[in-house]
């Protein structure tokens, strides 16, 4: 899993896939957190895409690093409410405290379960983790 992490956090952006009744949405995702041996996304409450996993959980998470390293990760997010598990993202990721607070009622980290994420490059046999 922390392979997982690493990766995702080399890539700095990574695409995340949630559904929408049957249409697919896929948008830009930049921070990740590895928190209680868990990896964690953050979100807003008020965005469309915190909604969809509310009412559709499973999600599909793709990033490239260079020209020719890929991850692909199917999983399932749940939210985790508590505060320490907020300010942890925040402080991990800091460019978020411009847009977000611990605790102010919009800030939404979930963390990944259920997960299985496989590393590709071109020409290289792929290597896949389950977590």
């Amino acid at each position: 899993m922390k392979k997982v992490y690493e990766f995702l956090k080399k890539c700095g952006t990574f695409y995340l896939a949630t559904a929408e009744g049957d249409q697919p949405r896929v948008r830009p995702f930049g921070a990740v957190d590895l928190f209680d041996d868990k990896i964690y996304i953050q979100t807003g409450k008020v965005k469309a895409v915190s909604k969809q996993m509310k009412k559709n959980p499973k999600v599909e998470i793709c990033g490239m690093l260079g020209d020719d390293r890929w991850i692909r990760i199917s999983a399932e997010t749940e939210e985790d409410p508590r505060l320490e598990a907020q300010r942890h993202m925040l402080d991990t990721n800091p460019v978020l405290k411009s847009m977000y607070k611990a605790g102010d009622g919009n800030t939404q980290v979930l963390f990944l379960k259920n997960a299985t994420a496989t590393f590709y490059s071109f020409g290289g046999k792929p290597e896949t983790v389950k977590f």
